[in-house]
């Protein structure tokens, strides 16, 4: 008898307990037969390697030759010598050798002796079969870090997934109607059988099937006979197991380059996702440069139009840019930084450099053109404001000139030829008189004119001054007027001193002409002057200035009792001239001398004045309820945009208080920040309510607002800072949650980072500068200098913008612990598939690889020139070593 040591807890006891091979019970007989065919089979498998085999289990294994060669053929070792003698001790010696090599193989023996196996004790030889198959056929058996008995079912399991009506879940029934045999040779050697003309009713078709293809094409050998499988309720899982690890090392070099190919095939799809993602942002960054450098130039075009229509035009495409063209853009810059930064952590986690985008589309470059972007478009409208009211300060003053010029046109008409007449030198001496009185009042009126030519030289001057685009026609008319003024100047002068020649030949002269003309004239002129104010246009902004325009008006109303008066005077002295004429019989050739102005001119003008005064009440007090409505809009916004604009940025603080505390899990957080960003995305009517109320107060042409301090743009900006602000921290936590699975960081860990990156960001901005976080390296061990500072800067600030953001101060902290792969890794699959060469064939890619995937590799692969090269080859080594940032693609 054999008796065999206790072993140490870490060798690997083979025989289970409920496995032992017990003295005092028999096999079952079935049981008994199909290990008696399977082991046999198996071990000639083995022995026919030597050129020799057995025939009886139990018989030829009695004198230990045969047991010894079969443990040389599989082990690949070398026994001690064996006995040559025939006697029972030299047969006990060489099993004994034999027991004594597969226990120092680490297995442990339970009650087999080689006395045993002397006698011929087939229950003893077949468990002693067993246990080699176990050790060597067995054992090394490994699939998903399950091992041997475990291992080979999940590879069945793995293997038979995909056919219907196999169902592995044990080496006993599962495998009695055929089907999983055939499962797995169709797996692996679709050409050898014709898998959909099996029926799962027809188990001894399927079994004889799978073991002739084996023997015949596999090399595998008929351990096996179908009809004991399909005769025995339940067969032997010894049996099934040894036959079935026959497959598996068949077919172990097939399970090597799937492995390779899957391995492969996750980097590649890893790889292709990146480069996905990078041309993405590289379009996105493009389109959105190319919107900014199309609108700055329109932004800072600061060329004026020449009428209210088409500035108002230019605000009103500015109001649509606000509201239409610009809102998009925003979302797209924001979503454009939330890819670079989720396109860089899948890249830190998958063990590949950063991603440094094309010269000029650096998220630093945007935000550049961003800024430019907004610095053209801060300016744009107080500009277009500004011209509006230039221009109506332009139109006004237009109009007024136009009204002033038409005016003295229109009293200097017809005087030139007056002041050129020669009648005096046929005149009476009454008539000298006549003329030179009227001469004298016409000089009255000729200086009462003076100041309204000064106005209309001055309004044209300012009209110069503030750029009218029609001022050449305005100084042309302007320069007609004053020439002409110069000229009646001159002509008059030319014409006193001829009278006052002739004026002692003329002693006569009518008193009351003369006063009716000094009163008349002046009085004219100020009618004249009333109806020029009445009918002037006024601009006003606030309630109050058109209180003071009302204040004026009532003034000039009470002026008129008193200027009734003087009319009535006026036409007093002109009817006391009509009563003389009457009462003497003068003989007065025409009107009066002294004027051109007649009584009917004045009841004319007193009537077009009294007919001006209500319409100018009207005026004022509809521009009043204007001024009222205005003041009404102007509170209107303020209430909404003191609640708006204090909202903003109690949230914006608030953001920034979540964003650096350690509350819950960061589901918790992210769900927390989601409700948040929904909660903010609801507020958007009430500012959406203030642009149109902002819309309202503009088309008023409303410039300033004395009840709040925020302005529209004030609320806009705000508005879209936040919601980036929201977008962007909830991005930051999305990929902490794609780190921490990725690295497998616990919550407590988090919660560590987080505490330490808070105690040394010291300005409570969620960024570590390059001092601080050297600081907290020194704090947490790191001994650093400035070669090595400079490499983990390189790593967490691939960017160069001498700051680390929390999700890079985790990605640092977890780094040693990633689970990723490596070039090496990738290179020694790709030579797998190449079976061992130094290049790969494109047939091998496609044999290996899905189509897709192969086609990729093949585009990439540069061509393999070393002193084996053969046509075709190509370079998995540099392409491997590409993949990790190690060389270029």
């Amino acid at each position: 008898m054999y008796n065999m040591e206790q072993y140490d807890d870490d060798e690997i006891d083979y025989m289970h307990q409920e496995d032992a091979w017990d003295r005092d019970l028999l096999l079952d007989p079935a049981w008994e037969k199909q290990q008696r065919k399977t082991f046999t089979a198996w071990c000639n498998s083995h022995l026919r390697k030597a050129g020799t085999q057995i025939d009886n289990i139990e018989e030829d294994f009695r004198d230990g030759l045969k047991l010894m060669l079969l443990l040389e053929v599989i082990s690949g070792e070398r026994l001690a010598k064996p006995e040559r003698g025939k006697m029972r001790v030299h047969k006990i010696s060489n099993v004994n050798k034999a027991l004594d090599f597969i226990t120092g193989k680490g297995v442990k023996l339970v009650s087999i002796g080689a006395e045993e196996i002397v006698d011929g004790n087939a229950k003893m030889t077949l468990g002693m079969i067993w246990t080699i198959i176990l050790r060597f056929a067995i054992q090394d058996i490994s699939v998903e870090e399950t091992s041997a008995k475990e291992g080979l079912l999940l590879w069945c399991q793995r293997k038979t997934a995909p056919y219907k009506n196999v169902n592995i879940q044990n080496f006993h029934i599962s495998w009695k109607d055929g089907l999983g045999f055939c499962a797995l040779i169709h797996r692996h050697r679709p050409e050898l059988i014709d898998y959909g003309k099996l029926r799962k009713d027809d188990p001894m078709t399927n079994l004889n099937t799978a073991f002739d293809v084996a023997e015949k094409y596999l090399d595998i050998p008929k351990m096996l006979d179908a009809e004991d499988i399909v005769g025995t309720a339940r067969p032997d899982e010894k049996a099934i197991m040894t036959y079935v690890s026959s497959f598996y090392h068949a077919f172990s070099g097939a399970q090597k380059a799937e492995t390779a190919a899957n391995r492969i095939c996750k980097v590649l799809a890893v790889n292709q996702e990146n480069e996905q993602l990078m041309e993405d942002y590289e379009k996105l960054a493009s389109d959105l440069l190319e919107w900014i450098r199309r609108t700055i130039p329109w932004l800072e075009n600061r060329m004026p139009e020449n009428t209210m229509q088409a500035m108002q035009q230019k605000l009103e495409d500015f109001r649509d840019y606000r509201r239409l063209h610009k809102p998009p853009k925003v979302q797209e810059k924001c979503q454009l930084e939330i890819n670079f930064n989720t396109l860089q952590t899948k890249l830190r986690l998958s063990n590949r450099p950063a991603f440094m985008p094309s010269e000029g589309k650096m998220v630093s470059d945007i935000n550049n053109a961003w800024g430019n972007l907004e610095g053209a478009e801060k300016g744009y409208e107080e500009w277009l404001l500004n011209e509006i009211r230039r221009l109506e300060r332009l139109d006004h003053l237009a109009e007024k000139f136009r009204q002033k010029a038409a005016i003295h046109e229109a009293w200097t008409e017809g005087k030139e030829e007056m002041l050129q007449k020669h009648d005096y030198e046929t005149a009476s001496l009454s008539d000298i008189k006549a003329l030179l009185k009227k001469h004298e009042a016409f000089e009255s009126d000729l200086a009462a004119h003076q100041d309204r030519v000064e106005q209309i030289a001055a309004i044209a001057q300012e009209l110069n001054e503030l750029d009218y685009y029609d001022s050449p026609s305005v100084n042309a008319r302007c320069q007609r007027i004053c020439d002409q003024w110069d000229a009646l100047g001159a002509m008059t002068q030319k014409r006193s001193e001829a009278l006052q020649r002739t004026e002692k030949l003329l002693e006569t002269i009518d008193q009351l002409y003369l006063e009716f003309a000094k009163r008349a004239a002046p009085f004219n002129n100020w009618m004249e002057g009333a109806m020029e104010d009445l009918q002037d246009t006024f601009i006003v902004h606030t309630i109050e200035e058109i209180q003071g325009l009302s204040t004026a008006h009532e003034q000039f109303k009470a002026t008129l009792p008193e200027a009734d008066k003087e009319r009535q005077a006026i036409l007093g002295i002109h009817n006391e001239i009509a009563k003389i004429v009457q009462t003497y019989h003068v003989n007065m050739a025409g009107t009066n001398p002294y004027t051109t102005i007649n009584p009917q001119e004045v009841n004319a003008k007193w009537d077009k004045v009294r007919q001006l005064v209500p319409q100018r009440d009207q005026a004022l007090i509809e521009e009043h309820a204007r001024q009222q409505n205005n003041e009404r809009l102007r509170r209107q916004f303020a209430n909404q945009a003191n609640v708006i604009g204090p909202w903003i940025q109690a949230k914006m603080e608030e953001i920034g208080r979540i964003s650096i505390e350690m509350h819950g899990t960061l589901e918790d957080q992210l769900t927390h920040l989601r409700q948040y960003e929904k909660s903010i995305v609801n507020y958007k009517p009430k500012i959406d309510q203030l642009e149109g109320d902002h819309q309202l107060i503009q088309e008023a042409l409303i410039f300033d607002n004395k009840h709040t301090n925020y302005t529209m743009e004030h609320i806009r900006v705000g508005w879209e800072q936040l919601l980036t602000t929201i977008a962007r921290t909830i991005n930051e936590i999305e990929n902490q949650v794609l780190t921490r699975d990725a690295k497998g960081i616990t919550q407590e860990q988090l919660n560590e980072y987080r505490a330490s990156f808070n105690h040394f960001d010291r300005k409570r901005s969620g960024i570590m500068d390059a001092e601080d976080f050297k600081t907290c390296l020194i704090s947490v061990g790191y001994n650093l200098g400035e070669n090595e500072f400079s490499r983990i800067m390189s790593i967490v600030d691939p960017n160069r913008m001498g700051m680390v953001t929390f999700q890079a101060f985790i990605d640092f902290m977890s780094r040693e612990t990633a689970d990723t792969d490596t070039a090496d890794q990738v290179m020694a699959s790709f030579k797998v598939l190449a079976g061992d060469k130094n290049y790969i064939l494109a047939d091998e890619l496609l044999r290996e690889l899905p189509p897709d995937q192969a086609e990729y590799c093949m585009a990439r692969m540069a061509p393999y020139t070393g002193p084996d090269a053969v046509p075709g080859a190509l370079d998995y080594m540099s392409f491997s070593t590409a993949l990790y940032g190690e060389s270029d693609l």
